[in-house]
């Protein structure tokens, strides 16, 4: 900064003495083109002469300030670089001779014909002394010449930000007086030197973005610019929190007129990268000018007393938590004691723009495009009252698992299911027992079950059910289940007898193969137990695996019984009496019946056959004639 300034200052000086220079050769010129008359005129007064020779015609001309003398520079070199441009280019008129001549000097008012004609003929000489100079070298005088002056001049804005040119222009600042030279005295340096040329300051930059992203953290947002909106939109906010943003705008703002070029603004996307804080919105807005302008809207944050009733009432409901989460905003939450949208006059816009409107254009545009950013995310709302997004879940998270705790304690322990020691021991008197239902007079029929392919044999369930019914309905008549305590062999039998055929039928062989194989039997086993078990059940199957040692008595009075009904002796083994030629068997079982059995003849492969009775040879005549005996 300090080399722009030198640069200003050498500038100004030089100014300067090319204006004493100038002055110098009009004096010159006014001596030199004076008629002779005038020069002997007899009433002249002394001092005339002096008086002509020092100072022009008209009122006496004070010293310009040294700030005129630089916007007088500026000024010509501009209309220097206008005729250049006008000359050198090939847009303007068609020019076939030399470049125009410096328009002559506009004459002060109150001179007079004597007057002109020292000016024109000054004006021929000046006009002669700038045809002689080097076209090229004015040009990049006059160039360099307004570089600095704009470099010098332009005023350094609040926090060390660039302004462009154009502002400089505008808001140039007088420069520091210089000290006062005595008019007429040639400077100290020499006339005939040109001075040399200072260096062309760099141009101010001017950043694509004024946000820095870089800095956000929880209590810092920023939100990058808004694209322009496509046409046809008119709505700027869709949530209902939006609009009331909105409306509180609208409702504060003193010229409609504004806010209607407000949303021009924001729709055509002059609006940059939005910044968030804790009561402020900032953002930078592109105007008129080639710099945009710094824009802000203030809002007050919320008391602590505030927070707390805020925090209570979003942990008090879970459905407030995920709303939020959900980027949503319950009107129950907002409506609960703490005011979180804003008023009419809650927002206070403020922008470095010349305009005092209450909002100008510039903040409208801003506070537009904040509502669609609560669309998006009613975080930024509780940003600008002054708690960030992070801060307030770790305080609902907190306030939520100690209202969860408190209620769990409250609530004390949760009874265990069931009853009580001392309450189930404690003598009570019981009910009487109703009466039971008359039994069926007998067991249903089940149902039909369908066969399927890789299923159970629909045959078999159908016994099974027919079982069941039976043993519950002998439960039901008698209280007693008659085959409760039959092992698995014995259960085997029963049911293997219970089942029409004696292994004739591939289903019949499929039943004995799947019974004998589940008792660890073989399937002629189970068929020969089947056949006792038809013979006299559970005893009979008995007679058939228990040989036992009968008393004397019933058994010993058989062999008489036998020979009086004139068959051979049989010979006896145990309770057995076998026939002597050994086809033929009676077997005296524990219920004092006598069970035949047949076999082939000397082959001991004996089967129940026949039906048991008391007398021996009437068990005898159950299996054919006894005379084939």
């Amino acid at each position: 900064m300090s080399g722009a300034a030198d640069a200003a200052r050498r500038a100004l000086r030089e100014a300067r003495e090319r204006e004493a220079r100038a002055q110098q050769v009009r004096e010159r010129d006014a001596s030199a083109t004076r008629p002779p008359e005038d020069e002997a005129a007899p009433s002249a007064a002394p001092g005339d002469d002096a008086k002509d020779a020092t100072a022009p015609d008209g009122p006496v001309r004070q010293e310009a300030r040294p700030g005129d003398v630089a916007r007088e520079a500026l000024r010509a070199a501009r209309r220097a670089r206008t005729d250049t441009e006008e000359y050198t280019s090939g847009d303007g008129p068609e020019r076939t001779g030399p470049a125009p001549a410096p328009a002559p000097a506009r004459l002060p008012a109150g001179r007079g014909p004597r007057g002109q004609g020292r000016a024109q003929a000054k004006a021929g000489r000046i006009q002669a002394l700038t045809r002689t100079r080097d076209q090229p070298r004015t040009q990049d005088r006059v160039r360099h010449v307004r570089e600095l002056l704009a470099g010098a001049l332009r005023t350094p804005p609040a926090g060390g930000q660039e302004i462009s040119v154009s502002e400089a222009e505008e808001h140039v600042p007088a420069p520091p007086p210089a000290a006062a030279e005595p008019a007429g005295t040639p400077p100290a340096e020499s006339a005939h030197t040109p001075p040399a040329d200072p260096p062309a300051p760099a141009s101010p930059r001017v950043p694509a973005s004024m946000a820095a992203p870089a800095r956000d953290g929880d209590l810092r947002r920023t939100f990058p610019a808004f694209p322009r909106s496509p046409s046809g939109t008119t709505a700027f906010a869709e949530t209902w929190w939006g609009n009331a943003w909105v409306k509180a705008l609208e409702e504060g703002a003193l010229d409609a007129a504004r806010l209607g070029r407000g949303r021009t603004y924001a729709r055509e996307g002059h609006v940059d990268a939005i910044t968030v804080t804790p009561g402020l919105v900032l953002g930078y807005v592109q105007g008129s000018r080639a710099r945009p302008y710094r824009t802000q809207v203030r809002l007050r944050t919320l008391s602590d007393a505030d927070w707390e009733r805020f925090l209570d009432a979003a942990a008090e409901r879970p459905g407030h938590i995920a709303a939020l989460l959900d980027k949503e905003m319950p009107h129950t939450l907002a409506e609960c004691g703490v005011r979180l949208l804003p008023g009419a006059d809650d927002l206070v816009p403020s922008c470095s723009c010349p305009d005092h409107g209450h909002p100008c254009k510039h903040a409208a545009a801003l506070c537009y495009q904040t509502a669609r950013l609560l669309d998006e995310d009613p975080f930024v709302l509780l940003l600008l009252r002054g708690r960030g997004e992070r801060e307030l879940l770790d305080a609902l998270s907190r306030r939520s698992a100690a209202r969860a705790a408190r209620a769990a304690q409250d609530q004390g322990p949760a009874p265990l299911p069931g009853v009580r020691a001392r309450d189930a021991l404690a003598a009570r008197p019981l009910p009487p027992l109703p009466a039971p239902l008359p039994p069926l007079p007998h067991p249903g029929q089940p149902p039909a079950h369908p066969g399927a392919p890789g299923g159970p044999d629909p045959f078999a369930l159908d016994q099974l059910a027919t079982d069941a019914a039976a043993r519950a309905h002998a439960l039901l008549t008698t209280g007693h289940d008659p085959i409760a305590d039959l092992t698995l062999w014995l259960d085997a039998v029963r049911l293997a007898a219970a089942r029409p055929g004696s292994g004739l039928t591939a289903t019949t062989r499929a039943l004995y193969s799947s019974l004998a194989s589940a008792t660890g039997r073989t399937p002629a086993d189970l068929a020969r137990a089947v056949a006792a078990w038809r013979q006299g059940g559970p005893d009979g199957l008995a007679v058939l695996e228990e040989p036992w040692d009968p008393p004397a008595g019933r058994f010993d009075r058989a062999r008489p019984l036998l020979r009086a009904a004139d068959l051979p002796a049989f010979r006896p083994w145990r309770n057995r009496l076998t026939h002597p030629h050994g086809h033929v068997q009676l077997r005296l079982g524990r219920d004092g019946l006598w069970y035949p059995y047949e076999s082939e003849p000397d082959r001991d492969d004996w089967w129940p056959r026949g039906t048991p009775d008391p007398d021996p040879v009437g068990a005898l005549m159950g299996l054919g004639a006894i005379d084939d005996l």
